[in-house]
Parts: C-alpha cells; structure tokens; sequence
C-alpha cells in the first residue's frame, strides 16, 4: 500500500493524529467507553425502579464514545471546530425527556467524556467520585431524600363505624407518614371516605400503619398509591 494511503487510511497523515498517536488515541477512547459504562451503571443502580423514562443509559457507550472522537478531531482545527458548531446548531432533537435524572445523566456523559478528549483524564476520577457521593447522598437520605415514597392513601370507612375510628385512622397514618394530612372528607349515606397525602412511608413504616388500620376501624378498607416510589 502506498504510504500517502496507508497515512490516509489510519489517520498519521493530519496534524491530530500526527501529535496524538493512534495508540493514545484508542487509549482516549477505552477510557470514554469505561467511563459512560460507569454512567450507565450509577443509572442502573440509582433509577431502574422508575416506572418510566426511556432506558437512556442504553446510548451512554455510543454517546461518549462519539463525544469522545469529535472533541479530539476538532481541539486542534479553529476552523473545523467553528464549522462544526454551525452544523449541530440547527439539530433539533424532538422526543421529550421523560425523566428530569435523564438530563443529568447525559450531561455526566458527555462532561466526562470531553475531559477524557482533552487529556483530564484526572478529573474523570474525580468527577465520577463526586457524583456517586451526591447520589447517595440524595438517594439514601437526608432532606433531598424526603420527597422519596410520597402518595396518597384513600380509607373508606363503613356506617357502623363511629367518630372514634376516624380518629383512630389520622393517628395511625400520622404516625408512620411523613408530613400526612388529610386532604378530603367525603360522606356518603353508606360510608365515609378519608383522604391523605403523604411526602414519605419506609417499608416499615407500611408494615406498622397496615397492622394499625384494621385496629381502627375493622370493616375498613383502604387504598395505596405511591406517586414517587423511590427506591425501597
């Protein structure tokens, strides 16, 4: 094979290549694929339990992988970088996010794999490393984890049942809620029908208020609806 083809074939012949190497370069792109699978894990690991969402983590190796060779190909070219940003100006992406941790997400993506293109491959570590701390930490607890578990629980209570028990029912859901109120009353001539909301219930917290309903009120019946499930 003549050398001008072979040069052409394999990239040496542009002045990227030429001050990056082929070797280096697979290096780069071994590094962006281990790090948007590492993204696509955290997604994994974090949000599978979502009822919705688009399965995005599925694009994650592509996505940095494609990041990764854009930004190595245009660091060294000022016009093919100006070039480039006039192209993707007029992209329009149209199919909606579903979920607001999908953003972030690709964003993760595409942070680390523009500092693994630009030779920060420090800062890959570091940006993985703070970003599991600020996952645990909003996933495991404190007060970005409050919102987890939220709903909505509907008890409907017989005529026989005395005002008694509808006091019994508040101090029970208030008990293993977080945050419950009583957001309607209903009263019909067969049966009274109660509704809460609530910002958090621990699977402990449904075991005891599932134990404690039937205390209550015997011929009660009750409805569940978790609105943000969370992970348990």
């Amino acid at each position: 094979m003549p050398p001008q083809i072979r040069d052409l074939v394999a990239g040496t012949g542009t002045g990227a290549m030429q001050q990056i190497g082929v070797l280096p370069f697979l290096l780069l792109l071994a590094i962006s694929l281990a790090g948007s699978l590492v993204a696509a894990l955290l997604y994994v690991q974090f949000y599978s339990s979502r009822a919705t969402g688009s399965h995005v983590y599925r694009a994650f190796p592509l996505l940095g992988l494609s990041i990764t060779a854009i930004f190595v190909c245009i660091q060294f070219s000022l016009p093919l970088s100006l070039g480039l940003l006039g192209a993707l100006s007029i992209v329009r992406f149209r199919t909606p996010i579903k979920e607001p941790e999908e953003i972030a997400f690709i964003m993760l993506v595409i942070a680390s794999s523009i500092a693994t293109a630009t030779f920060k491959l420090a800062f890959v570590g570091l940006l993985f490393g703070v970003a599991l701390v600020a996952l645990l930490i909003q996933t495991r607890g404190g007060p970005l984890a409050r919102d987890r578990r939220s709903g909505t629980l509907v008890v409907t209570l017989s005529p026989g049942d005395a005002p008694a028990a509808q006091a019994a029912v508040n101090d029970a859901v208030r008990k293993h809620a977080t945050h419950a109120k009583l957001e309607s009353l209903t009263r019909h001539d067969e049966s009274t029908v109660l509704s809460y909301a609530f910002e958090h219930l621990s699977p402990e917290g449904l075991d005891r208020l599932q134990a404690d309903l039937p205390a209550a009120a015997p011929a009660l019946t009750y409805s569940l609806f978790f609105t943000r499930p969370g992970p348990a």
